[in-house]
């Protein structure tokens, strides 16, 4: 960071933080992503789960009263390889619910994203930031303009979460008014609050 700032000590260097993905779960409408996606967990996923297992028992099952029976390494070999694919499945389970978890909430999320992006795009052009952080990757008490501010602005919302607010100082604050780095940022778009902003589900 040092080495980036000495290369423009000549210049005025505008630094900002900002998560697209931060943003847009403190968006209104991604309450309602969050419950589909909770609906999509328990009963597409919950079921594919529960029809994996009860297949598994099955094959084990017929396997076995084949082997007992006697019947062709052909058919017992048959027999095998699906309960191995079955069982692979089952094996790496949950990696394979958070990769359809991902897609489903990315899916349902895109037009959230879609006016995120176009909001933070505006800023950028008006504002000419020189480096724009992510949250977490800074010293407390670093200045910094708070674009999660200016971008909720430029979306019209009301309210952001509490720890938005404070990750840095709103770029249209009156000298004075405004926190510094992580110290607590004192303008909000208006009054209130929302729930906690969490990354999507991973």
């Amino acid at each position: 960071m040092a080495v980036l700032f000495a290369g423009k000590a000549n210049a005025q260097v505008k630094v900002g933080v900002f998560d697209i993905d931060y943003m847009v779960q403190a968006m209104p409408g991604y309450a309602r992503v969050d419950s589909l996606v909770q609906i999509y967990q328990r009963d597409s996923l919950g079921t594919e789960y529960q029809i994996l297992n009860s297949e598994l028992h099955r094959l084990d099952s017929t396997r076995k009263s084949d082997s007992a029976a006697g019947k062709s390494k052909a058919v017992l070999d048959y027999t095998t390889n699906q309960l191995q694919q079955i069982y692979g499945k089952l094996v790496y389970w949950q990696q394979y619910a958070q990769q359809k978890t991902q897609q489903k909430t990315g899916e349902l999320a895109q037009p959230l994203y879609q006016q995120v992006v176009d909001a933070y795009k505006k800023v950028l052009v008006n504002r000419k930031y020189t480096i724009i952080l992510k949250p977490q990757t800074y010293e407390a008490g670093f200045p910094i303009d708070n674009l999660f501010v200016t971008v909720a602005k430029e979306l019209k919302l009301t309210e952001l979460p509490q720890e938005l607010l404070v990750l840095g100082d709103d770029p249209d604050a009156k000298p004075g008014t405004a926190g510094t780095g992580t110290s607590g940022a004192t303008t909000r778009p208006a009054t209130g609050t929302t729930g906690t902003a969490t990354k999507p589900k991973q």
